[in-house]
């Protein structure tokens, strides 16, 4: 029997790298797991990786509050509540200041700020007492590198919810934490970098992790999964690192 045998989780961002990792290990705890995704055809293909058993697909962008509400009103239909919330869903780009537009400010924060926010809010009356919340953050928050301005700044923000969001819920047993992920090897290096540019990235990237190699959505999954289950019954506001020791030594 799993650590979360009987549990409802829900993933956001669900069909593809870490998202699609730790639904599959939540699953495999025993835990029946909503995913979010923008696009049906990795959906589809996720559901099939996770066994259409153990999994509920609901299409939607986290930016969308109408399609969070679908989401949540799924979840509501099972009629079980919610014991593991990870939001996990987020986008990223290249901007440096003095290129930085509007409308980059607004899509970085429209999903990774606003959209975190109302997946957690619009949570709340299914959240069972004890359960856990686990956000998605980033090292890039910690590295100062300029050409992640906006996102490190989402993801900072992302760490400040986790802080006072543990402090607003304790008294439901409820646990927030934040993880922080460093170089982890996912497909959405090809989207940032592009196709012709993500082999080079990937060298790169392996080299600021002290274990000299890039880190696998299977062993984020497998922090997020500890954060879910009661083995972490007494860690509550923290923001842990899973980065082959980029930032710590």
């Amino acid at each position: 029997m799993g650590q979360l045998e009987g549990k409802t989780a829900v993933v956001t961002g669900g069909s593809t790298g870490i998202g699609l990792a730790a639904a599959v290990r939540l699953a495999d705890e025993g835990a029946h797991v909503f995913i979010t995704g923008r696009r049906k055809t990795e959906l589809d293909a996720a559901v099939e990786t996770i066994g259409a058993t153990r999994v509920t697909a609901v299409a939607g962008d986290i930016a969308n509050p109408a399609d969070l509400d679908r989401l949540y009103e799924a979840v509501r239909a099972r009629g079980q509540g919610l014991d593991v919330l990870f939001a996990n869903a987020a986008t990223a780009s290249l901007v440096t200041l003095g290129q930085i537009t509007e409308e980059d400010f607004d899509h970085i924060f429209g999903i990774n700020v606003r959209g975190t926010l109302f997946t957690v809010q619009k949570a709340l009356p299914l959240l069972n007492d004890g359960a856990s919340v686990i956000l998605n953050a980033s090292t890039a928050a910690d590295n100062g590198k300029e050409a992640f301005t906006l996102y490190a700044a989402s993801k900072a923000a992302v760490r400040s919810f986790a802080r006072t969001w543990a402090n607003t819920l304790k008294d439901r047993g409820i646990r927030v934490n934040a993880i922080s992920p460093g170089p982890i090897d996912t497909p959405g290096i090809t989207h940032l970098f592009g196709e012709e540019n993500a082999a080079d990235v990937r060298a790169q990237l392996a080299q600021t992790s002290a274990l000299g190699r890039m880190g696998r959505p299977e062993e984020v999954a497998g922090l997020v999964a500890f954060l879910a289950s009661d083995q972490s019954s007494f860690i509550l506001g923290a923001n842990l690192y899973v980065d082959g020791g980029e930032n710590q030594i």
